[in-house]
């Protein structure tokens, strides 16, 4: 009997989620060399949890990452690795939570030889790897660079804070400076975010006939902050459209496009993926670094940016931390689904590696979601962990519905929220409940170890 190409990787996909498939090993026999899944991970730059229109938005449109939503699975307790940049990077592309990391703020610390992540996983799977967009954790010369960590391709930022720029003079191609001629002597004619999308396009379509995997790492919502002081608007795109008419603030008319126009784009991507016949054989994630910033005059309030969550970009509450996360694999993943799963960034790594048929490294602090995804039976974390080394020491730990925050020190209590009944964590419970915060205190004393680049500096 004829195994289908459909059929093949239903089974696969059922076999992933460990559910009993009675014809697996003859669909296996059957499956095309380039069986494995496309793997494409999206990120924005300090989107906040309530910027999408499947979110709750309702001003700011986003139709194509919406009908993701509407196509695939929207994950409603999902979160960054960090509440900022480089940390939250690092989670995604290590497995490690911050207590382990080897990035843990956004000191400019490169990834070692000795670091694998999800991109060098993949690769010895057999995947092509591409990244373009922001990488932020190596610079130039240093083993951190993205051609170092796994990547074939790379074209954007190495900088995070030279990310700030929209119409930089120099980007990387590889680990060349490559100069934009239409941005020299104050002109600006080359929008970085426009590039880098033409540069992600053109690699799927260049390597659609074997696995590969995509890390489309945006810059968009991120303000031009050195602009911003200056001139009081740091939102920088080429223009306002579909908002040109709204009586709003120019910033906010400016974030609301910047938005729009990432969205645009990834409905491009879409697109490109079903006209080369590869959109059933994809898994695309689509998530944000971090919660929305109050930079470059943007003003999370006037969007509702956070959504119902508490507190913005460098918090630990969920406002800074809890982040969209959509999952869309159209014939694998339940169209329409919405999943209260809790997880991280730092699963990302072991879940793209059991897509790909293949192992994460051992002692990692993520597990993959594949079954989630799938439909399969999902082995929970014991508890999330996180720490920021900016402006003191803060702590915060996920444990199935409580949420435990400790601000700027070791030296204050911890704080104890009910996320269940209490998304907003206003209500704090560590009095009521005490057990339950001196568990949450014991997890923040053993999740971590100490690190050189990143040394504990409390509030006095």
């Amino acid at each position: 009997m004829r195994i289908t190409r459909r059929e093949a990787l239903k089974a696969a996909a059922l076999a992933a989620a460990g559910m009993p498939v009675a014809t697996f090993s003859t669909a296996c026999a059957a499956q095309p060399a380039n069986a494995a899944p496309n793997i494409i991970f999206i990120l924005a730059d300090d989107l906040g949890y309530g910027d999408l229109g499947c979110y709750g938005q309702k001003q700011i449109l986003t139709p194509n990452i919406d009908r993701m939503a509407a196509e695939g699975m929207r994950f409603t307790d999902c979160y960054s690795g960090s509440t900022v940049c480089a940390p939250s990077r690092c989670s995604l592309m290590t497995g490690y939570h911050t207590g382990h990391s080897r990035i843990r703020g956004n000191a400019r610390v490169p990834l070692l030889p000795e670091d694998v992540t999800v991109a060098k996983v993949l690769k010895q799977a057999g995947y092509a790897t591409g990244i373009f967009g922001k990488w932020g954790l190596g610079e130039a010369d240093t083993t951190g660079i993205p051609n170092r960590q796994g990547f074939d391709e790379w074209f954007g930022y190495l900088n995070q804070s030279h990310a700030h720029n929209y119409y930089p003079v120099e980007l990387w191609d590889n680990e060349k400076q490559v100069t934009l001629e239409g941005n020299k002597d104050g002109k600006k004619r080359q929008y970085s975010h426009d590039l880098v999308t033409e540069k992600a396009l053109a690699f799927v379509n260049r390597k659609a006939g074997k696995p590969f995997f995509l890390y489309l790492a945006y810059t968009i919502p991120h303000a031009n902050n050195e602009l911003g002081a200056v001139t009081g608007n740091g939102m920088e795109v080429p223009d306002d459209a579909p908002y040109s008419d709204k009586p709003w603030p120019q910033q906010q008319k400016n974030h609301a496009a910047m938005i729009t126009r990432m969205d645009k784009d990834v409905g491009r991507l879409l697109a490109l993926m079903q006209k080369l016949g590869i959109d059933e054989n994809t898994v695309v994630f689509f998530s944000s670094d971090n919660g929305p910033h109050k930079e470059g005059g943007a003003k999370p309030e006037f969007f509702q940016s956070g959504g119902p969550l508490r507190g913005i970009k460098r918090d630990l509450y969920d406002g800074g931390i809890r982040v969209p996360m959509i999952a869309r694999w159209p014939g694998r993943i339940k169209s329409g689904a919405v999943s209260d799963q809790i997880w991280a960034f730092w699963d990302f790594l072991p879940t793209a590696a059991e897509l790909a048929g293949t192992k994460p490294p051992d002692g990692i602090d993520g597990i993959s979601m594949a079954p989630a995804l799938l439909g399969g039976r999902q082995r929970d974390h014991e508890y999330l962990y996180w720490e920021f080394h900016e402006g003191g020491f803060f702590q915060a730990v996920r444990m199935g519905k409580w949420k435990g925050v400790r601000y700027r020190s070791r030296s204050e209590p911890v704080m104890l929220f009910d996320m269940t009944t209490d998304i907003g964590e206003r209500n704090d419970l560590a009095k009521k409940y005490p057990d339950i915060a001196a568990k949450m205190t014991a997890v923040m004393q053993s999740a971590r170890t100490d690190s050189p680049d990143f040394p504990i500096r409390e509030r006095k």
